[in-house]
């Protein structure tokens, strides 16, 4: 193959991760001790500097039909974290295991049985690949970032990475965007888990990083 045109963003090598509904029901999970876990001032439980903090208590989740639907195998919104299935922690901890941090949570069903194990979890890889050269976005350094520049890849947006620079990793985040990016292998591994990856039937989105 072409060397200029390998270093070009392939359809089908990279995606952007999203999680949650493109449409559908909210989910019906709620945080119930979530005050007894934060560490004010901050109003969030996931610290600055990303990861699982020290946690005074195990955090505690219960699904309310009331609320909304049951959780999928991904859903975000709790406090900075995604809320994802056993299956799915399984493969992340064996597809990326250094791309991820967990805490177990305590999930109640709506009679307060236990349910189904879930966890909070984070992406905490955090990679300067993203090959500048060979794609196409807009490098916001017009403010006081604090990485210096933002990669804004709302209008649209073509890229790709530097395959050198990411080594053995298959999911990762870049310093100037909070958008999560995985490669092939990692989502190849979602979708022979059983996992949906052509929709958002189980609450993860695939988006090719090619065409944004």
């Amino acid at each position: 193959m072409d060397s200029t045109l390998a270093s070009h963003p392939q359809k089908g090598e990279f995606f952007l991760l999203e999680a949650g509904a493109i449409s559908g029901p909210a989910c019906g999970v709620v945080f119930e001790n979530l005050d007894r876990l934060l560490s004010p001032p901050r109003m969030i439980l996931l610290p600055e500097e990303g990861g699982i903090p020290p946690l005074r208590e195990v955090p505690r989740l219960a699904f309310n039909p009331a609320v909304g639907a049951p959780p999928r195998d991904l859903e975000a919104g709790f406090s900075g974290y995604w809320l994802v299935s056993e299956r799915l922690h399984d493969v992340m901890a064996a597809a990326d295991p250094s791309a991820f941090a967990f805490a177990d949570v305590d999930y109640r069903l709506e009679d307060g049985s236990q349910g189904a194990r879930h966890y909070l979890c984070t992406v905490t890889r955090v990679i300067d690949a993203l090959d500048e050269g060979a794609s196409k976005l807009f490098i916001d350094t017009s403010e006081d970032f604090i990485n210096g520049k933002f990669y804004d890849l709302s209008g649209g947006a073509s890229v790709t990475f530097d395959r050198s620079k990411l080594a053995a990793a298959h999911a990762f985040k870049t310093p100037y965007t909070g958008t999560v990016f995985c490669d092939r292998t990692f989502k190849d591994a979602v979708a022979a888990a059983g996992i949906a990856t052509d929709s958002d039937a189980d609450g993860m989105w695939f988006i090719d990083a090619s065409d944004i």
